[in-house]
């Protein structure tokens, strides 16, 4: 529906069409140009515009290809007259069209393999405003962006682990794209690891008990480890076809690792960054 609400007039569209990902990334831009929108307008468009980003990517549309639909949509935009009276059209329709999707407490963003469950209420206890459950042997793991009350989010990641020893240290290990630039893709499509030499690690900042309410549904302990800013900014540009670990290291030199999925990672943390409702 919003995709239909945006499509662009023959004055503001590129000649050579683009689509969805083109339509919201030209009128983005356009609102960095003109300023078309109020805040909360502005970050649910560029999270629908991540989301139509990683759609296509999943339906197997080169990133370069995607790029260059972007580098398209900006040089227009950057050539539209703000007075352009086709202009306040599309305005007006996108900020109908988002001022219901940017209330939505909750939304889920699926990927090929796993889901992000983000969620925007308010709450008055520890909560997960944007989580993906894993399982490592038979320890629960939950990774995502955990909030206390008023404070902001932290790249967390809360496992309960059965029995003891207990981890010394958590990472994210993922491709690094200063050694590899692009997603290392099988036949069919789907993307793996890279070697170890094209991979980076970011290690927690941190551990302490977890609170309650950010622990797997049968649980009642559980540790959180939580991780830099720079984790959830890699993470966001990682192709949503990629896996990643979390790894947790053992001081007799075993290391548990769990798998996780990129995913829309990027379109639902700017889903979460509209705030709480």
């Amino acid at each position: 529906m919003i995709g239909a609400v945006m499509a662009l007039s023959p004055v503001l569209a590129s000649a050579e069409g683009g689509g969805t990902y083109y339509d919201r990334t030209f009128v983005l831009a356009a609102d960095q140009k003109c300023g078309l929108f109020r805040g909360p307008v502005a970050g649910a468009l560029n999270a629908a515009t991540l989301q139509s980003r990683g759609a296509a990517l999943r339906g197997g549309v080169a990133e370069a290809t995607l790029n260059a639909t972007a580098a398209r949509a900006r040089y227009r935009a950057a050539r539209v007259d703000c007075a352009n009276p086709e202009l306040t059209t599309v305005r007006d329709r996108v900020a109908h069209a988002f001022a219901g999707w940017q209330r939505i407490p909750r939304m889920d963003f699926i990927g090929d393999r796993a889901t992000w469950t983000a969620d925007r209420v308010r709450r008055e206890d520890a909560a997960w405003r944007l989580v993906q459950p894993s399982v490592v042997g038979a320890s629960p793991v939950r990774f995502g962006l955990s909030a206390m009350p008023n404070a902001d989010s932290a790249l967390s990641a809360v496992v309960s682990f059965v029995g003891r020893p207990r981890p010394y240290a958590a990472r994210i290990v993922m491709r690094d794209p200063a050694l590899a630039p692009r997603p290392w893709l099988t036949a069919a499509g789907s993307a793996v690891l890279p070697p170890e030499s094209a991979r980076k690690e970011i290690w927690s900042a941190g551990t302490a008990p977890a609170a309650p309410t950010l622990l797997a549904a049968d649980r009642r302990q559980g540790e959180i480890w939580r991780f830099p800013q720079t984790g959830s900014d890699a993470l966001a540009a990682l192709d949503p076809r990629e896996p990643f670990l979390v790894q947790f290291l053992f001081r007799d030199g075993s290391v548990a690792t769990t798998t996780f999925e990129a995913g829309d990672f990027a379109a639902a943390r700017a889903f979460v960054g509209l705030g709480t409702v």
